[in-house]
């Protein structure tokens, strides 16, 4: 039992210690990224667990590999530990400095992370581009008071919902994709040029602007209170307060031709803190519903 056992902690000494080094090259490259490209982690909470994690693996594998006396591991090992309390520490102090917003999509692919600097209020939302690594991409323009919510409208479409000092609702949409195909910009409002509906539920988009009918209540936005957010969503403003997203769907189709009936189905997303979900609209042809 005891040579098993000794058999079995020498392959176990070797992959802790892979991993150990693994994670060392993580770091090392990392920093060289961060330096020369300004990418950081998408939570900066990461560095510190690799480091713990990366520690844990190397005191694991000296304890399995090495055939020194048992003195001298306890003294390898308590330096370890200090290391690994240490750096839960700054753990703990990055999280009360800057708050994390980190959201992973439906299929895994993308992830929304948005930083808010505690002191200064300033909140920045980063954009994934290798994996674990992202860079700045914008600043939001309110800050955060209080407790947000996010929801993915499709797997490249996430909404973070937020009030700010005021207790107004805002929103900020994060999107990762393209219904065109990338070769060109559009406008969302024109391409739902039309009527959509689901249930009682009916959204319009003309020349004048945007109306949304819920329960047989009408709100019309303008064209000044609609905000796009890259080419897959936008929101709808009410007073400097975000009452609707709009977004395209994965079976959205963006046709360049003129005067097509769009192709799929849009969201429709209401601006609150409270647990609600998207509505799927379909479009409504002119002539259904008609006398």
């Amino acid at each position: 039992m005891k040579q098993n056992r000794k058999r079995l902690s020498k392959p176990a000494g070797w992959i802790l210690f892979i991993c150990a080094l693994g994670l060392f090259c993580v770091q090392i490259g990392y920093l060289f990224v961060n330096a020369k490209y300004q990418a950081e982690y998408i939570d900066d909470r990461l560095f510190y667990i690799i480091n713990i994690a990366c520690a844990l693996c190397l005191a694991l594998a000296i304890w399995f590999l090495l055939e020194i006396n048992k003195a001298v591991k306890l003294v390898t090992l308590c330096v370890i530990i200090l290391f690994i309390i240490s750096s839960g520490g700054l753990l703990v102090k990055s999280n009360q400095e800057v708050n994390h917003i980190t959201s992973l999509s439906p299929d895994w692919k993308h992830v929304l992370s948005i930083k808010e600097n505690v002191e200064s209020g300033d909140a920045i939302y980063y954009r994934s581009y290798y994996g674990i690594l992202a860079r700045p991409k914008e600043r939001l323009h309110n800050q955060i008071d209080g407790e947000v919510k996010v929801e993915w409208l499709a797997n490249d479409i996430a909404v973070l919902t937020y009030k700010i000092e005021n207790q107004t609702v805002q929103q900020f949409i994060a999107t990762y994709g393209d219904r065109g195909g990338g070769l060109a910009y559009y406008y969302v409002g024109a391409e739902i040029h039309g009527r959509w509906q689901f249930d009682d539920i009916e959204v319009e988009s003309n020349t004048e602007g945007i109306t949304v009918t819920e329960n047989g209540t009408t709100d019309s936005f303008q064209w000044d209170d609609i905000v796009q957010f890259g080419t897959l969503a936008v929101v709808l403003m009410k007073n400097n307060e975000a009452a609707w997203t709009l977004s395209l769907n994965e079976d959205f189709d963006v046709h360049s031709a003129a005067n097509t009936a769009p192709t799929g189905t849009i969201s429709l997303y209401k601006a609150t803190l409270e647990k609600n979900k998207p509505y799927t609209l379909t479009y409504r042809l002119h002539n259904e519903g008609s006398d």
